[in-house]
């Protein structure tokens, strides 16, 4: 699991995108300078994420002020937050072709991962042992193999695992709440800050949160909360979905439909409240998010509005 040292990484990050945003698209005074030079010196970590960050500076240079300024006075309008503002600043840079910032801002053991997706991106891959291993979108694993077991830690985001039934070691997958073991399990395992879903198709899983362990059966889907605690759910959506590239869902509010499609494309997809309760249900391909959208106008009584390419809003036709 990641020490508690890695654990602020990614609102270093987050920080070195702020001061990037600012730095370029404000007005700095002495005060501002100084303060930043103050932050850069707080913990060697910070220095690390500037210089990850600053590596865009050249390419800033051609991005419009005037159009930055709008985006953000906009967004300040919305009422949108302080977070989500930071996010739009990050994607003006996205705006300009760049390819390192073509996902969310990761942590930096992210960043120095095994293997990692941009947002929208899923990935294959197979082990040195023979097992299949695929990252959703926004991932982040490390792989450490030894002549004793298999280990895959999960540091961001979403895989799926097809062990391979011929390797007798144990394969173990290391997450922020808990520890997962199989020997022949094909398994999904969905971390965010809530916690995690896990989901088994094959096989029988481990999970280990505390003292006392919980198997998970092949069909059986567990919620772990953030504090350890878990249950046997239900999804309203296909979990396994996206290992075919889609997104299949049964009478799901549109508020949770928009939280699930946003994290399959970069910027700011919302809802508003006064149709966060209508359901959506059918099969949506992954590959394009717009066609996703133009659909839900057709079926919906909503309209979508682009105020960017990366900013979108869903509201009452």
């Amino acid at each position: 699991m990641p020490t508690p040292d890695q654990a602020p990484a990614q609102a270093r990050v987050d920080q070195a995108i702020d001061w990037l945003v600012r730095l370029r698209f404000g007005s700095p005074g002495p005060d501002a300078q100084a303060q930043f030079q103050q932050w850069l010196s707080l913990h060697p970590h910070n220095g690390l994420a500037w210089q990850r960050v600053s590596n865009l500076g050249d390419e800033l240079a051609g991005l419009p002020k005037d159009l930055s300024r709008r985006t953000l006075q906009g967004s300040e309008r919305q009422g949108i937050s302080r977070r989500d503002q930071l996010k739009l600043g990050a994607l003006l840079v996205v705006g300009s072709g760049l390819g390192w910032m073509a996902r969310e801002p990761l942590g930096l053991p992210e960043l120095l991962a095994d293997s990692a997706t941009a947002t929208g991106e899923r990935r294959q891959l197979q082990g040195s042992d023979g097992s299949r291993i695929q990252l959703n979108t926004a991932s982040a694993i490390d792989l450490r193999f030894t002549a004793s077991q298999r280990r895959l830690a999960l540091l961001r985001g979403e895989v799926s695992l097809d062990s391979n039934s011929d390797d007798k070691r144990p394969f173990f997958i290391d997450t922020r709440v808990a520890t997962l073991r199989t020997l022949d399990g094909q398994l999904l395992v969905r971390q965010s800050d809530h916690g995690l879903l896990v989901a088994v198709r094959r096989g029988e899983v481990t999970v280990m949160t505390g003292a006392t362990p919980v198997r998970v059966h092949s069909g059986e889907t567990l919620r772990v909360q953030a504090n350890g605690s878990h249950q046997a759910v239900t999804p309203p959506s296909d979990p396994w979905g996206w290992t075919q590239g889609v997104l299949s869902v049964r009478q799901m509010p549109l508020a949770d439909f928009v939280a699930e499609l946003n994290r399959y494309r970069p910027g700011l997809l919302r809802c508003a409240p006064a149709v966060a309760k209508l359901m959506v249900s059918g099969t949506y391909q992954l590959a394009d998010t717009n066609q996703i959208l133009q659909l839900l106008a057709r079926s919906l009584p909503v309209r979508i509005a682009y105020h960017t390419r990366y900013w979108v809003n869903i509201d009452a036709a």
